[in-house]
């Protein structure tokens, strides 16, 4: 099968387009088909080797978390989805090897839901890992709904912008920190407040506009920005980091609490997404699809930094 693939660690240049053999749906897996491919920062960051401490990996290693495609072929003890189905799904693996910069991928049912009917393959691949995230972040939060205040930093970016809909979902007000041209974006998505960090501090933007502080913070930035969310956040608030796993030291000062969340792949949770996005209450926002022989360009982009929404790759 076609497939983009690194031999080692290192920069865009190790990404090498590769003729792979064709995986196979083992007990439990559906295989599917890739129509598109969504690219996010843990690819990038994979590639460079920053995570090889932490994931267990192998070579040839193909790069992609974010499927979008039809069903191909079933495995023993698959009984919820069927050949032909149009799906979705997180594709992360226990190993990165096999990822979905390729032509087929092989994946637990339990990874995959039909994907939107109202949603083109391209859109629904920006979905899965970004909005997952978003979901596992912020509605696990069972106090999280009318008459609370959520901050969004990166509010633009990927996991951001469903983040920002997804507390409107839930009924809270929404502050969002973005760029000067993503300040309409962010408004439309929802935010009540969209904060320019390029013109104001943006902790003293949230004192002003909430100067009891917010219930929740969703840091998608970690360092010092995660930091400066501690002095924001009210009395019991919360704060929970995607980039870095926050100090706890810090939150137990602040009286607030702290988390980490590593998304992990769920179909029941990709399901809700999905009747969100087929009610007209969630949606996707793609600022570029590329051929997938052009996925060095989609990850450079993805590494500067700044990118409105996802970028996918098309098949």
């Amino acid at each position: 099968m076609r497939a983009i693939a690194i031999d080692e660690f290192g920069g865009p240049d190790k990404l090498r387009a590769r003729e792979l053999p064709e995986p196979h749906a083992g007990p439990g897996e559906i295989l599917i088909r890739i129509v598109a491919a969504g690219v996010n920062p843990v690819d990038w960051k994979i590639r460079e080797g920053w995570l090889k401490t932490r994931l267990p990996h192998a070579f040839p290693l193909v790069p992609g978390w974010d499927v979008a495609g039809t069903v191909e072929d079933l495995g023993d003890g698959v009984a919820r989805l069927k050949k032909g189905d149009r799906v979705f799904a997180y594709a992360r693996k226990p190993v990165v090897q096999w990822g979905a910069y390729a032509e087929l991928i092989a994946l637990p049912e339990s990874s995959a839901a039909k994907m939107p009917s109202k949603l083109l393959f391209e859109e629904a691949a920006a979905v899965p890992l970004a909005a997952l995230t978003a979901h596992q972040t912020l509605l696990r939060e069972p106090s999280l709904g009318p008459g609370k205040t959520v901050l969004v930093l990166a509010a633009a970016g990927g996991v951001g912008h469903f983040a920002v809909q997804l507390a409107r979902i839930a009924g809270a007000r929404v502050l969002a920190v973005a760029g000067t041209a993503n300040q309409e974006f962010v408004l439309g998505l929802g935010a009540e407040s969209p904060i320019d960090y390029t013109r104001e501090d943006w902790s003293d933007a949230v004192d002003r506009i909430c100067p009891d502080g917010v219930d929740f913070v969703l840091d998608a930035l970690g360092g010092e920005e995660q930091k400066k969310a501690f002095d924001v956040l009210k009395p019991g608030g919360r704060l929970v980091g995607i980039v870095s796993p926050p100090d706890q030291a810090l939150a137990k000062k602040r009286e607030v609490s702290a988390d980490y969340v590593f998304v992990e792949p769920s179909a029941e949770q990709l399901g809700q997404l999905a009747q969100w996005v087929d009610a007209g209450n969630l949606r996707p926002h793609v600022s570029k699809v590329f051929p997938l022989a052009e996925a060095a360009h989609a990850q450079q982009l993805s590494q500067a930094g700044h990118v409105r929404g996802k970028l996918v790759l098309a098949l």
